[in-house]
């Protein structure tokens, strides 16, 4: 599943030290505006304990955990909408991820240098909101002008257009994203053709100062933040992007140590990547031989044939059925066989909706 979220945000709020953390790359991070001025992107495992359980139960040869792409953007700047600073290049890469992770610095540190002068985490995500709502007012300020006359003529399809380009002139006229508007199936239909950025689902992501890392309840920068991503249903990660960059260099029992020093049961890292990747809509299954045990991405809703085609094409066009026992039912029983003998193996159909967790072996022909 080619799924990307773009981690943005105003200049020196911690962007490409939190995206040196996840991907552990070395994506240049100095303080200054615009260091990163090409995208960068990177492959970072999901986190899932299930995998490792799935593991000491089969014995297989080898472990393969499923993964997530994220995108480091440019930072942005005030009339960004207009091509100011690196405006244009920031909006285009915008454009190209499925999600977007905003970084928010929650920290004040006389050393390094924001861009407005002062910490304001909510005038911050205003900025950036903004001119993602500027650019897309005028995307559609020019397909309402196209399909206005049409609609005057009674053109079935033109009429549904502009009720939706008429609502969504009407949202960002009053500075509410697109993701804001309750659209029917219908409408979403027409909405995803304009490839807004505002209709993008978002995540906030409260980067914090070493101190705060561990109790962020009296940091009243991360309180306005979790007050103002409520209003629009979102969720806030807190981190400390400094202390993250520094955990991602440890492994195992070295790693497990530094977290209780600090006082955290997980990274804010493991939090950030499965939060993107529910926030894409996206769950596990997994298959389970003794060759490989490996966890595969999908999109929830999808159904066995197409969740088959992930792993290949053949799987998919020659789909007979789907061996299928829930992670919870396997590792309970012990055994595949086990819970086979226990009648917790299903055969599952062409319309079966893969559910997160599943362990499936697929059946087909070609």
């Amino acid at each position: 599943m080619a799924l990307t979220a773009g981690i943005v945000g105003l200049p020196n709020v911690g962007k490409s030290t939190l995206f040196n953390a996840i991907t552990q790359a070395g994506a240049e991070s100095a303080n200054y505006p615009f260091c990163t001025i090409d995208p960068n992107v990177g492959i970072v495992e999901v986190p899932d304990y299930r995998l490792q359980k799935l593991t000491e139960l089969v014995q297989p040869k080898k472990t393969v955990p499923t993964a997530f792409e994220f995108t480091d953007i440019a930072g942005i700047v005030k009339g960004a909408s207009k091509g100011e600073g690196l405006g244009n290049k920031f909006l285009s890469h915008i454009r190209e991820v499925d999600a977007i992770c905003q970084v928010v610095r929650c920290f004040a540190d006389e050393n390094i240098t924001h861009v407005s002068g002062k910490v304001e985490p909510i005038s911050d995500i205003e900025t950036i909101n903004l001119e993602l709502i500027l650019a897309d007012m005028e995307t559609v300020e020019k397909r309402i002008n196209r399909v206005e006359k049409m609609a005057k003529q009674k053109d079935k399809d033109s009429m549904a257009e502009f009720e939706v380009l008429s609502m969504l002139r009407e949202a960002f006229e009053a500075e509410k994203p697109a993701r804001s508007i309750e659209f029917s199936d219908e409408q979403l239909k027409i909405v995803r053709h304009l490839h807004l950025l505002t209709i993008k689902p978002v995540l906030y992501v409260a980067n914090v100062s070493e101190d705060d890392v561990a109790d962020s309840s009296e940091n009243e920068y991360v309180q306005q933040v979790r007050e103002y991503a409520s209003k629009e249903n979102a969720e806030v990660i807190v981190i400390c992007a400094k202390i993250e960059e520094e955990i991602a260099e440890l492994e195992g029992e070295e790693k497990q140590m530094f977290l209780e020093e600090l006082g955290i049961a997980e990274s804010g890292l493991d939090q950030l990547i499965r939060a993107a990747y529910s926030l894409l809509g996206l769950a596990t299954y997994f298959t389970a031989g003794v060759q490989e045990v490996r966890a595969w991405t999908f999109r929830k809703g999808m159904k066995a044939p197409q969740c088959a085609g992930i792993i290949h094409s053949d799987f998919e066009r020659g789909f007979i059925r789907a061996e299928t026992v829930s992670f919870e039912d396997l590792v309970a029983a012990g055994s595949y066989n086990a819970a086979k003998e226990a009648g917790k193996v299903r055969l599952e159909g062409k319309e079966y909706e893969v559910k997160d967790g599943d362990v499936i072996h697929f059946r087909f022909n070609v």
